[in-house]
């Protein structure tokens, strides 16, 4: 009883939600153990996932103890450094294909990735100081904070993470009390404007939207990953061939079956049970956040969790999505699961600040 105190009183004293950090600790060990089989049972790969899961604990820890004042006061100079180091992207950056890295040659990293918490910090101080639902005006202010980064980001090319990023804001404007007319209209809009912005998508692009919706018409080339991929996810069947015994990644067939095609590993070992579990996992994970945010009535606090929680989802769901051949394959990593250093840090980076901010109404109320 004693050391149940103790514990209890320490996740409080670090501002830490005990079950969300279970949850969270129980997905990193599901993905080190899938990063095992995906990686060729490298563990010097599971070693740097290690090592980079345990920085992002870092910014986890620190960012909890973080007052919700300072985020509000830092709010406007966070979102003026995360856009300045997107234009610095845009003329010095690094990368294969596209510029999305700033190399410091002692890190390298990805601004954008940090843009998926700015944005909503940003929105969420913005909007809270106003009366909502928002005037019409601060709903213009919104649209604008959101197209400023999500154009920089589609210039490097980068359209995955500038989908996630402008759904990522509007998941705030919509929970500040946008209207469904203006919500309707917008998806609207988004349709008609088809025919204008096709031509403006690189050929990349437009090639990645014809494969997903005809796979075939280049099965040894643009197809080829979608192909593989839902072989993979359908020859796991119930229980799926083992681990360590998928062939679709063993034997060279899936592409980067550590990375964006982790989610096919998974379904091909464990089969439809290990998917369910995984994604019981990631449901808890989602609803535990959302009674935080049904915890306080603060309505920034509201604003920014419920902002980090819907990007969570959109990952989960655009991932699972693209593997399984529903949407096009745009490049979006599997939360907590999918080998990567800034994605991690950064969706850990959110946690934090999600606890951090949940933990502060409990002290202040008692």
């Amino acid at each position: 009883m004693t050391l149940r105190l103790l514990g209890r009183r320490g996740f409080e004293l670090l501002r830490l939600d005990p079950i969300l950090m279970a949850l969270l600790t129980l997905l990193m060990g599901l993905g080190l153990a899938i990063l095992y089989s995906a990686g060729e049972q490298n563990m010097g790969l599971v070693r740097n996932q290690v090592i980079r899961l345990g920085v992002g604990f870092v910014g986890l820890l620190v960012l909890a103890q973080i007052p919700k004042r300072l985020w509000l006061a830092w709010a406007p100079y966070f979102f003026i450094l995360a856009m300045g180091l997107l234009v610095w992207v845009e003329f010095f950056g690094v990368g294969r294909g596209a510029q999305r890295w700033i190399d410091l040659f002692v890190i390298r990293f990805q601004p954008s990735e940090a843009m998926k918490i700015v944005l909503p910090l940003m929105l969420a101080a913005y909007l809270s100081r106003r009366p909502l639902p928002p005037h019409w005006k601060d709903v213009l202010v919104g649209f604008l904070l959101i197209a400023l980064p999500c154009g920089l980001i589609l210039k490097q090319p980068d359209l995955g993470t500038s989908i996630l990023i402008g759904a990522g804001g509007l998941s705030v404007l919509f929970l500040a009390g946008l209207p469904w007319r203006v919500i309707f209209g917008l998806s609207a809009l988004g349709l008609a404007s088809i025919p204008v912005v096709w031509p403006m998508l690189r050929e990349y692009q437009q090639n990645r939207i014809l494969t997903f919706l005809d796979p075939e018409r280049d099965p040894l080339g643009e197809g080829w990953n979608i192909i593989q991929s839902k072989i993979a996810v359908g020859s796991g069947g119930w229980t799926g061939t083992g681990w360590l015994e998928g062939s679709q990644a063993h034997l060279g067939f899936l592409p980067e079956p550590h990375t964006d095609f982790i989610f096919s590993v998974l379904a091909e070992e464990f089969g439809w049970l290990g998917v369910v579990g995984l994604l019981l996992i990631y449901a808890a994970i989602i609803l535990r956040c959302v009674q935080l945010a049904a915890e306080t009535t603060d309505p920034f606090a509201r604003l920014m969790i419920g902002g980090l929680v819907f990007l969570f989802f959109a990952y989960v769901l655009v991932n699972i999505a693209m593997v399984s051949g529903l949407v096009p394959v745009v490049g979006v990593p599997l939360p907590l699961i999918s080998y990567g250093g800034t994605s991690a840090a950064t969706i850990l980076a959110g946690f934090g600040l999600i606890q951090g901010l949940h933990s502060r109404r409990r002290f202040i109320s008692r």
